[in-house]
């Protein structure tokens, strides 16, 4: 739904004045407000037989509440954990954010798979693609209550000036944000092509069954995710800007390559390995 993922800049940049401005703590507590609504919206919504055109008005304005909500999380949460980490030990400690998104991934492909085992295709049409909604809505309660015990780290007179959040601010630091926007760019470009089109790549491009595929990128995002504070702490030792060009030059001269081989491979096992070091040239992303 492209509505929603233009959703998640604006989200970010409106979120992130909030945690300039409010604090960290605060921008963090509205956006899973925010997630949990849109949620629940979506797993109660009446069809569109019972209210006609408002369910998928309604639906959209949903989706894109998700979608601000995405956006402000990502950059909040990853300054928050660089924050709060140990003097040294950044980079390991803003990798668990790649490890719970990862996770996430993964948790909500284990809801559907036991969904398709237990309903009919039939149930899952009519009711049954509620449930995950349902069930991020509760998860969302629960990420509330515990964002409720965090210590907030942004300080006081840092907050109250009158550059904080702005446009003015961000103008005067533009080299390092025109740096840091064209890393991010690129690096969600190779994280989506990993982990949500890698799989619609090997179906329709390779030819793989597509319970062989999903079996595929399952194992990969586990291993994806365990390698996370690896690379983490491997940046702490050599440096932010070092791990960045390093896996930064992988990533440009090996994607094209890889995807290439992908296109003629037949063995799981090949195609598994590949999917990896195709993660792992992303590195430069979660290092940043």
């Amino acid at each position: 739904m492209p509505p929603v993922f233009l959703m998640r800049p604006i989200g970010g940049w409106l979120f992130g004045r909030i945690a300039d401005r409010r604090g960290r703590k605060a921008s963090m507590l509205i956006s899973v407000c925010m997630m949990c609504m849109g949620s629940l919206v979506i797993a109660c919504l009446p069809g569109y037989d019972t209210i006609g055109t408002w369910a998928p008005a309604l639906l959209l304005i949903a989706r894109l509440f998700q979608g601000l909500s995405v956006g402000g999380e990502y950059g909040t949460s990853a300054t928050y954990m660089s924050e709060v980490a140990l003097e040294g030990r950044k980079g390991f400690f803003a990798s668990f954010q790649y490890v719970t998104l990862i996770g996430g991934q993964l948790l909500a492909l284990l809801v559907v798979v036991i969904l398709q085992q237990v309903l009919e295709d039939a149930e899952l049409r009519a009711w049954g693609w509620r449930i995950p909604f349902a069930l991020g809505a509760v998860l969302a309660v629960v990420a509330l209550w515990l964002r409720r015990q965090l210590d907030e780290t942004s300080k006081h007179e840092t907050r109250a000036l009158k550059e904080a959040g702005s446009l003015k601010g961000l103008w005067r630091n533009r080299k390092a944000f025109l740096m840091v926007l064209g890393f991010t760019a690129a690096g969600s470009l190779c994280f989506y092509t990993f982990t949500t089109y890698m799989q619609k790549y090997l179906v329709n491009t390779a030819g793989m069954h597509a319970n062989v595929a999903s079996g595929i990128m399952t194992v990969a995002l586990c291993v994806f995710m365990l390698v996370q504070p690896l690379f983490g702490a491997l940046s702490d030792k050599i440096g932010r800007r070092t791990s960045m060009l390093c896996f930064g030059a992988l990533a440009t001269l090996f994607t094209v390559p890889i995807l290439s081989a992908l296109q003629n491979v037949t063995s799981p096992y090949a195609a598994f390995a590949l999917v990896d070091v195709r993660a792992i040239d992303c590195e430069f992303l979660y290092l940043d």
